[in-house]
């Protein structure tokens, strides 16, 4: 299983990534490596840790994205992002984060997507409103995103 868009392929963490990420010594927090131990106990997580945001031109891995669980009981799951830094400014967060709601949305049950940004976050900040994600909630550090079933 793997998304597509114009210039990324957007694949999910599983075991068959980890030479690719050893080969390109590629280190953006321990997500990944966090995911793949829990994959390993419970293999129904695979879709809902991170995905690796893959340059086309190139096999070269850019950044990691992806849910922070399962959906909740509400059908909610909770988005994020980030890539490596001479990566950023290009438009590719927004083009994989919308991908990856993109496909969100059509796996049943999902209700509602969230995210959240320091308030300082400017890049950020602005993917998420490119995608369509409203502001929920502030606090001194955090500002907190949802969109629901419809652009809602």
């Amino acid at each position: 299983m793997k998304i597509e868009t114009e210039r990324l392929i957007i694949s999910p963490c599983t075991e068959d990534v980890i030479p690719m990420l050893n080969e390109q010594q590629y280190e953006n927090g321990p997500q990944v490596a966090n995911h793949l131990k829990q994959l390993a106990e419970d293999p129904a997580v695979i879709y809902w840790g991170p995905w690796l945001a893959i340059l086309k031109a190139g096999d070269t891995i850019i950044g990691d994205l992806g849910f922070k669980g399962a959906p909740d009981d509400k059908g909610a799951v909770e988005i994020g992002y980030g890539l490596l830094e001479e990566y950023r400014g290009k438009g590719y967060a927004t083009e994989a984060v919308e991908a990856l709601v993109d496909w969100a949305w059509k796996q049943d049950g999902i209700h509602k997507i969230k995210a959240e940004t320091l308030v300082d976050n400017q890049e950020s900040i602005r993917v998420l409103e490119k995608i369509g994600m409203k502001k929920v909630a502030e606090s001194e550090e955090m500002v907190y995103w949802e969109i629901t079933e419809g652009g809602q």
